[in-house]
This record gives C-alpha cells, sequence and structure tokens, in this order.
C-alpha cells in the first residue's frame, strides 16, 4: 500500500489555511499547517516533506525565502507557490528561488488539484558538471590554480622574485595557500635543484625553535647529546620558508636578523659562525605593525624580512577560481576515495561559489573531500554542511554583542570542518589552547 503524499501548507491566514488542508484531504493527501516561516522550519526538521505549498507575503519572513531555504535544504521535495502577482518577472523569480511552479490566486478546487499534480510528479532534469579525463587544467601556476585578477597579481610577483635571492614577506589569512605561493618561489626559479625546508614556527615550542633553526653543539643544554645543524643549515644554497614568524621569540628574531645581515648562522651553544646562502620567505596572517607596537616583534627585522611583500587575496576575493579549485579537489579525492572521476551538480556548486569560505581554501578542500566521501560518484547539495546553505534570518530586536558573534562565528567553522578542533583553530587563527577555551 503506497503512502499518501505529506504537503506542507504555509500560510499566515487561517482561513486559507483550512481551505486547502479541506481541498487537499478530500484529494487523499496527509497535510500539515504551519501559520509561519519559523513554524514551518520546525516541521520540515522532523517530518518528511513530498510538497511544500506556501504563500508568499507573511510577516517577518516571505514565502520567498523558505523556498530557498527548502531547495538547498530538501532538494528532492517539491515547492509550490501561492501568489497575488501574477505578472512574467514574478513568475519567473518565484522559479528562480527553487519553486516547482506557482498559483495565483483566486484559484478553484480543480487549479489547485492540477497545480498540486504537476508539482508532485515534476522530474527536473538533473545536468551535472562533469570532470572529464580528457580536460586539462591551464589555468594553473607551479601547484596554484586560478584565473582571477588578484590570483593573477600573486603570480606576476613570483615571476619577478623566483631567480634571485632577494627575501620575502607572503601575507595573508590562515588557508590562503601561503606555503604554496613559498613553494612555487622555489621551484619555479632557478635554485629549484636546491633544498627547500619548511618550518612552521607556531608549531614548535619557543624554547626549542631556536636550536631547531640554527642546530647546537653538544652539552648546550639538557639532552643536548651530540652536535647537530638546523634547519638553516639543510637549507644552505637554497630556500627556508618560515610560516607563522610573528611566534618566533626575541632570541630567534635576533639571531634571523643577524643570518639576513650577516649571511651567517651560529649553533646554540657555539660561538663559531657558520657562513650560509640562504633565500628567506617567511609568513604570517598576524598584524606584524602591530606586533611592532607592542614592541613584541622587532621593527628592524620586520624591514629586512620586506624586501619583497605580496599579499595572497582570501578566497572571497577570488571567487571565480573556485570551479578551477572544486575540480581539482574532485579529481584528487575522487582518485583517492573512490578510484574514478566524480562530479558535481550545478545546483550544488552555485552553493559552494556562493559561501564566503571564511577558512579559505583548505575549508573549500575539507568540505569537497567529505563530500566525496559521502557521495556515491556525484556531489549534491545533500552531500554539503547545512552551514553553507541558504540560512534563514530572523529578525531580532537590538543588535547582537561581539561575543555572541564570535560564538557564532566559531560553532560556523567547527560545524563546517566536522568539530575538528585543530583545524578550526588553524582556520581562526588561534591555538588549541585559546580555542578550548572559548569553547568552554
Amino acid at each position: 500500500m503506497l503512502r499518501k503524499e505529506n504537503i506542507l501548507l504555509v500560510d499566515d491566514d487561517i482561513q486559507i489555511l483550512e481551505l486547502l488542508q479541506r481541498h487537499l484531504k478530500s484529494m487523499d493527501y496527509h497535510t500539515y499547517k504551519a501559520i509561519s516561516v519559523k513554524e514551518a522550519l520546525h516541521i520540515l526538521k522532523d517530518t518528511e516533506i513530498d510538497l511544500l505549498i506556501t504563500d508568499i507575503n507573511m510577516p517577518e519572513v516571505n514565502g520567498i525565502q523558505l523556498v530557498k531555504y527548502a531547495a538547498e535544504h530538501h532538494p528532492d521535495m517539491s515547492k509550490l507557490v501561492v501568489t497575488g502577482f501574477p505578472s512574467v518577472e514574478d513568475a519567473l523569480s518565484v522559479i528562480k528561488s527553487g519553486a516547482t511552479d506557482y498559483l495565483t490566486k483566486p484559484f478553484t478546487k480543480m487549479e489547485l488539484a492540477k497545480a498540486v499534480k504537476k508539482s508532485l510528479t515534476s522530474r527536473m532534469s538533473k545536468r551535472v558538471i562533469q570532470s572529464s579525463g580528457n580536460t586539462f587544467i591551464t589555468n594553473s601556476y607551479a601547484d596554484m590554480i586560478g584565473k582571477s585578477e588578484a590570483f593573477q597579481k600573486v603570480t606576476e610577483v613570483i615571476d619577478r622574485v623566483k631567480d634571485n635571492r632577494a627575501t620575502v614577506l607572503v601575507r595573508g589569512e590562515s588557508g590562503t595557500g601561503k606555503e604554496l605561493v613559498a613553494r612555487a618561489i622555489h621551484y619555479s626559479g632557478r635554485f629549484a635543484r636546491a633544498p627547500f625546508i619548511a618550518v612552521n614556527c607556531g608549531a614548535i615550542p619557543e624554547n626549542l625553535l631556536e636550536a631547531e633553526l640554527f642546530g647546537y653543539t653538544k652539552g648546550a643544554f639538557t639532552g643536548a647529546n651530540e652536535n647537530r645543524s638546523g634547519f638553516f643549515q639543510a637549507a644552505n644554497h637554497g630556500t627556508i620558508f618560515l610560516d607563522e614568524i610573528g611566534n618566533a621569540s626575541p632570541a630567534v628574531q635576533s639571531k634571523l636578523l643577524r643570518v639576513l645581515q650577516e649571511k651567517e648562522v651560529t649553533k646554540v651553544g657555539s660561538q663559531k659562525t657558520e657562513k650560509i646562502e640562504v633565500r628567506v620567505i617567511a609568513a604570517t596572517n598576524s598584524d606584524l605593525d602591530e606586533l611592532i607596537a607592542k614592541k613584541i616583534f622587532r621593527e628592524d627585522l620586520y624591514y629586512r624580512l620586506t624586501v619583497v611583500s605580496i599579499n595572497v587575496p582570501p578566497l572571497r576575493d577570488r571567487s571565480t577560481d573556485i570551479p578551477l579549485l572544486i575540480e581539482r579537489f574532485l579529481r584528487k579525492y575522487g582518485v583517492e576515495y573512490k578510484d574514478r572521476l566524480v562530479r558535481i551538480t550545478p545546483n550544488a556548486l552555485e552553493v559552494l561559489e556562493r559561501y564566503l569560505w571564511p577558512g579559505n581554501i583548505r575549508e573549500l578542500e575539507n568540505v569537497v573531500q567529505r563530500a566525496v566521501i559521502m557521495c556515491d560518484g556525484e556531489i549534491k547539495l545533500q552531500h554539503l554542511p547545512s552551514e553553507l546553505k541558504y540560512q534563514i534570518d530572523f529578525p531580532k530586536k537590538g543588535f547582537l554583542t561581539l561575543q555572541e558573534k564570535e560564538k557564532e562565528y566559531i560553532q560556523q567553522v567547527l560545524a563546517s570542518i566536522g568539530g575538528n578542533k585543530t583545524k578550526a583553530a588553524e582556520i581562526l587563527g588561534i591555538d588549541r589552547k585559546t580555542l578550548r577555551g572559548k569553547i568552554k
């Protein structure tokens, strides 16, 4: 026995709701009623609905917003809009919002039956964007991808510095690909065969960073049982990339300044200097000007590091690059997890293109990676986190406090990456200890 179709009716006019319910019950449909969008969302959350019928003009939040929300959170559900504005422009607006059809007031029982049947039986063609094995991405530079003007500005500077040893400071938000820029400088230039050493200054304890960077002699400190070279010696004749340089201690900053000025390093516990030839590329998502004002970062080191400065744009400023990045991640994780190419539907792609990506490329990659794992060869709307989809903002009295906005943002980031606190801390630009405190 086939179950009755569930129809959700949304209208702030009780009399119209009851009229619709009587008509639909006589047609053997099962109905739910809601007098507001907020009430409708509660029903949609806990009930399997086959068809949404909603009025447009309602207080606080209108029906178009509800249809947009339903189109992304419940893509398989049909949506029928009841409107008193039968113009072509309004009809197009209704359809573009995600509605299957619209019904113009006033309407007869027969017209209602026809519209409901059409909405329930319609099958919209599902066009997909397909990654073809014969497609080659040409909008690339080294291991980076993009075609936007902001991306081109970065590659133009890379072309200027890749064949010399000028010190470079790479600025940008967390997740924008600052290390990729550093690798592009090194591996695209004439020093590509020399070593490339990447060091995350924020991941090494402050009391160990100096020894790791410059090496140490036997007996220099407890546990120093032998002479050992550091990262700078390992990078000799090549490039050393110092990520999160703003976390370097005063002692490390002092020694780094000497490296840049004198081209020499001194191991911890030694008085002997060693000459080296190393290109230094530093990166930060911190405001170094603010750290200088607070006497945390040396101003003379800052000027030594910024011989050339590269600003890596956030993903929200290079949205035209998002489809190219998605294509790369689909290839990468499709082969890794599915042993084949994975596709993405146009409406799912549209959601990813619209999102602002506070975690930048790293966050985009995490979302695509998860979607590839969850899908069966084709990424659809239901495979994307709810936080990325259309959200209804109900009117609020007064303003949110800064603490409330911060809480809301942290929750959004955590939800977008499955609660991974380490990745969340990276995206937010804080350490795990700080994040744990904020969560509590």
